[in-house]
C-alpha cells in the first residue's frame, strides 16, 4: 500500500513573528549618548590638538617631503608632457564641449571694444606700450566676464557639468597612468563619471565653506561704499572681521580640496572623504595652502602670458587683413586655454595629493 506524505502544516506568520521589545526613551537617549561619545573619542584620537590648549612644537611638527614650488610644477609638467597626446585630446574635447553647449565669448563685443580702444586709446596709451596697454584692457575685460554672453539656466548647468567632468577625467587618467596602465581618452570619458554625485556633494560643501569669505568681501565693499572707513576704529574692526572670515574659509577649503581627490576613489562616500582629507592635512595645512596659492598665482600668470600675445597678434592681423576681422580668434583661444587650466589644476592637485599620501607620518 502506497504511503502518502502528510500535508505540511500551515504556519501563521503573525503568530511566529519575532516580537521586538520596545526601547524606552531613556534607553534611546543612552544609546545616542554612547554613539556620540565613541565618535568624539575616535575624533580626538585622530586629532591630537585641543581647543584653548597650547600645543608644543614637538607635538605638531609633521613631516612632508615636497619638492620646491618650481620643481614640483616642473614635475607636474613632465607627467603631462609624457602623455601629451592624451591630455591635449582631453583639453580639445572639453573645449569643444564648452563651446557647443555653453558658448564662446562674444566676438561682437570684443570687436566693438577693440575699435573703441583704437579710437580713444591713443590719448591714454603712448610710446611703445600702447599696444600692450590696449591688449591688457581687452584681457581684463575678458577675465572679468564683460565679454561673456548672457547665459540661461541650462547653460549654467552645462558649464558646471563640463567643469566637473573635466576634473574627474583628468584625475581618472592620472590615477591609471601612475598605476602603470596606458589608458585612452575613451577609457577616461566612459569611466570617470561614476563618482560625479559624490564629487558634486563635496563641491557644494566647498561652496558653503566659501560663504564666510564671500560675506567678508560684501561687507568690506559695503563699508567702503558707505564711507565707513573715514573713522579709524570702524575701519579697523571691519578689516579685522573680514580677515578672520577669510581665514576661516581658507582653513576649511584646504582639506575640502583634498576631499575632491579622495572622493573619486571607488566606493568612497562624501562625508568619509571629508573626514579622511581632514586627517591628511592635520599639521600640514599651511604648507598645503601655500601650494594652492602658488597654483592659483602661476596659473593666472600663465593664462595672461598665453592670451595677451594672442590679443596683440589678433589686433595686428585684423588691421592688415580685412577678412580676418570676423574670425573669433581670441574667444576660441580663451575657451581652450581655460579648458587647459582646468586640466592643469586637476593634475597639480592630484599629484600633490599623491605626494602627501606617500608620507605616512602620524597625525600631529
Amino acid at each position: 500500500m502506497k504511503k502518502t506524505r502528510p500535508a505540511p502544516k500551515r504556519t501563521n506568520p503573525k503568530k511566529n513573528a519575532v516580537i521586538r521589545e520596545e526601547v524606552s526613551p531613556l534607553a534611546r537617549l543612552s544609546m545616542l549618548r554612547s554613539y556620540f561619545g565613541s565618535a568624539s573619542s575616535e575624533y580626538l584620537s585622530r586629532r591630537p590638538h585641543r581647543s584653548f590648549r597650547r600645543t608644543r612644537r614637538r607635538d605638531y611638527t609633521r613631516s612632508l617631503e615636497l619638492p620646491g614650488y618650481w620643481a614640483f610644477s616642473a614635475y607636474v609638467w613632465r607627467v603631462i608632457w609624457s602623455n601629451k597626446a592624451l591630455f591635449a585630446s582631453l583639453t580639445v574635447f572639453y573645449g569643444v564641449m564648452g563651446a557647443v553647449f555653453v558658448g564662446l565669448y562674444s566676438n561682437d563685443a570684443y570687436t566693438q571694444l577693440s575699435q573703441l580702444l583704437d579710437e580713444t586709446g591713443g590719448e591714454v596709451f603712448s610710446d611703445g606700450w600702447g599696444a600692450i596697454g590696449q591688449a591688457g584692457l581687452l584681457l581684463f575685460a575678458g577675465a572679468s566676464g564683460s565679454l561673456s554672453p548672457q547665459l540661461n539656466d541650462a547653460q549654467y548647468v552645462y558649464s558646471g557639468l563640463i567643469l566637473l567632468l573635466t576634473w574627474l577625467a583628468t584625475v581618472w587618467l592620472l590615477r591609471a597612468i601612475l598605476a602603470g596602465n596606458r589608458p585612452s581618452l575613451r577609457d577616461g570619458l566612459y569611466n570617470c563619471g561614476a563618482p560625479i554625485v559624490a564629487t558634486a556633494i563635496v563641491l557644494i560643501i566647498l561652496i558653503v565653506q566659501l560663504l564666510p569669505a564671500t560675506i567678508a568681501v560684501i561687507a568690506f565693499n559695503s563699508a567702503m561704499a558707505a564711507d565707513l572707513f573715514e573713522t579709524g576704529l570702524i575701519a579697523m574692526l571691519v578689516s579685522l572681521v573680514a580677515v578672520l572670515l577669510v581665514i576661516v574659509s581658507m582653513y576649511w577649503v584646504v582639506s575640502t580640496i583634498m576631499a575632491l581627490i579622495i572622493v573619486t576613489l571607488p566606493g568612497m562616500f562624501p562625508w568619509r572623504a571629508i573626514r579622511a582629507a581632514g586627517d591628511i592635512v592635520v599639521g600640514r595645512r599651511l604648507r598645503l595652502l601655500l601650494r594652492i596659492c602658488w597654483l592659483i598665482l602661476s596659473t593666472a600668470l600663465a593664462w595672461v602670458a598665453i592670451v595677451l600675445p594672442v590679443i596683440i597678434v589678433d589686433r595686428y592681423l585684423k588691421g592688415l587683413i580685412p577678412f580676418v576681422e570676423p574670425l573669433p580668434i581670441v574667444p576660441v583661444v580663451i575657451a581652450f586655454v581655460s579648458s587647459a587650466v582646468v586640466v592643469w589644476s586637476a593634475s597639480y592637485m592630484y599629484l600633490l595629493y599623491r605626494k602627501v599620501v606617500e608620507d605616512d607620518a602620524s597625525p600631529a
